[in-house]
């Protein structure tokens, strides 16, 4: 089994934010992937991006400034 570790989720109302972030990350060489939200989290759509803790700064200053958006941000482990 593997142990579980500290991950940063940002979750979304809806599957067209979620493809949003997912798109403007790629380009943008931004850390993480899409992954269905854990138990954990609630979110509207069911999908949550995955990263690093370290990465929080980074990954929402790049959201807020593009103009993206997202339901909520939090720490689990996974």
């Amino acid at each position: 089994m593997r142990a579980k570790a500290p991950a940063l989720i940002i979750s979304f109302a809806n599957v067209t934010e979620a493809l949003a972030v997912e798109r403007f990350c790629q380009e943008a060489s931004l850390p993480g992937r899409i992954i269905p939200v854990p138990r954990e989290v609630t979110a509207g759509c069911g999908l949550a991006w995955k990263a690093a803790p370290e990465d929080r700064e980074a990954l929402i200053g790049a959201l807020d400034g593009a103009g993206l958006t997202y339901e909520g941000v939090c720490i689990v482990n996974i």
